[in-house]
C-alpha cells in the first residue's frame, strides 16, 4: 500500500524536524519497514528523502529559534563556528559526511549550522551520502537481525540507543554552553550559561 511508505517518508521528517534529540530516523524507518513487509530499497529511499527534507527545514528555521531563545553573543559565538567551517569547505563537508555516517541524532550538527546561517550547499550534500550509506547499512542489519517487532521496541530502549541520545544532548550542551570563540582564539575552554534571551 502507498499509504504505508508515506508513513516512512513522514516519521523519518518528523524525526528530523524537530530541533532536540529524537532517535535517529532509521528506527521508525525499520519499524514500518518490519510491520507492513516493505521493499527495504524503496523505505531506504523515501525515508532519506524525509529525513533530507527534514534536517532542511530545521536549517532553516534554526537561526529564528535561537534569536527568540539565545542571546546576542551565543548567537555571534555559534555564527563565529559556521565562519570557520566556511574557511575550509572540504573540511567542513568531510566533518559533516564522517557524523552523518554515525547512528548518531544529527540534531546537534544541523542546529549549529542554522544558527550559523551556513548555506544548505555547505552541509546537505555530505548528509545526503552519509544517511543514505548508514540508514542502507542499519535498516539491512535491523531486517536480519529482528525477525519480528519485539526485537525493534527493545532496541529503541538498548543501551546504545540510550547512550546516542545521551551523546547527541552532551554534543548540543558543548554547542550552546561553550565559548567557541575563545576555545578557538585563544585555546581556553569557558563554559557560559547565561545564552538565554
Amino acid at each position: 500500500m502507498w499509504w504505508h511508505y508515506f508513513l516512512v517518508f513522514l516519521g523519518a521528517l518528523v524525526f528530523d524536524i524537530v530541533p532536540f534529540p529524537f532517535p535517529p530516523a532509521f528506527t521508525i524507518m525499520m519499524f514500518f519497514q518490519i510491520i507492513f513487509e516493505l521493499d527495504m530499497w524503496i523505505v531506504i529511499i523515501i525515508g532519506v528523502i524525509g529525513s533530507v527534507l527534514g534536517r532542511y527545514i530545521l536549517l532553516l528555521y534554526s537561526p529564528l529559534i535561537a534569536s527568540k531563545y539565545l542571546n546576542e553573543e551565543k548567537n555571534n559565538d555559534i555564527q563565529f563556528l559556521g565562519e570557520k567551517m566556511k574557511e575550509n569547505k572540504w573540511k567542513g563537508q568531510a566533518i559533516v559526511l564522517a557524523y552523518s555516517l554515525l547512528p548518531l541524532p544529527t540534531t546537534p550538527l544541523f542546529l549549529g549550522a542554522g544558527i550559523s546561517k551556513l548555506k544548505p550547499i555547505y552541509v546537505i550534500p555530505a548528509f545526503i551520502i552519509g544517511k543514505f550509506t548508514s540508514d542502507t547499512v542499519a535498516i539491512h542489519l535491523g531486517k536480519y537481525a529482528s525477525e519480528n517487532i519485539e526485537s525493534i521496541l527493545d532496541n529503541i530502549y538498548s543501551w546504545q540507543s540510550i547512550a546516542s541520545i545521551l551523546l547527541s544532548l552532551f554534543l548540543l550542551f558543548c554547542l550552546f554552553f561553550i565559548n567557541w570563540r575563545r576555545l578557538i582564539q585563544t585555546k581556553k575552554l569557558v563554559i557560559n550559561y547565561k545564552i538565554w534571551n
